[in-house]
C-alpha cells in the first residue's frame, strides 16, 4: 500500500509541477516533496521501471512543449511565455532523469 501511495503522490506532484501558473516558491516546495516521495519508493527493478516510465513521458512532454514554443514567432509574448514553460518542464525532466540515475546506481551497487 505504501508504494501505491508514493507512486500516486509522485504522479500528483509531476502534474502540479507542469502547471505553468505555479509560483516559484510553490514550485520549490513541490519539487522537494517529489524528491522525497521518489526516495520512499524503494530501490528495486520495479521502482526503476516506474521511474523510467515517468522520465520517458517527461521527454515526450519536453519535445511537445519545445515544438509548441517553436511555433511562436521570436520576440512575441507567446514565445516568451512558452520559453518560461519550457524551462520549467526541462527542470522537472532533469529531476526525473536524476531519480533514474540514482536508482540505477543503487541497484547496480547491490549487484542485482
Amino acid at each position: 500500500m505504501h508504494r501505491y501511495i508514493a507512486r500516486a503522490n509522485v504522479d500528483h506532484y509531476i502534474a502540479l509541477l507542469n502547471d505553468a501558473d505555479l509560483r516559484a516558491d510553490s514550485r520549490s516546495t513541490i519539487t522537494k516533496m517529489l524528491i522525497s516521495e521518489e526516495d520512499k519508493l524503494g530501490h528495486d527493478l520495479e521502482q526503476l521501471e516506474f521511474a523510467e516510465n515517468r522520465a520517458a513521458a517527461g521527454r515526450n512532454r519536453v519535445d511537445h512543449v519545445r515544438n509548441l514554443r517553436d511555433s511562436f514567432a521570436l520576440g512575441t509574448l507567446e514565445r516568451q511565455q512558452a520559453d518560461e514553460v519550457l524551462v520549467n518542464v526541462e527542470n522537472l525532466q532533469a529531476i526525473l532523469e536524476d531519480s533514474c540515475q540514482r536508482l540505477r546506481r543503487q541497484i547496480n551497487s547491490r549487484g542485482l
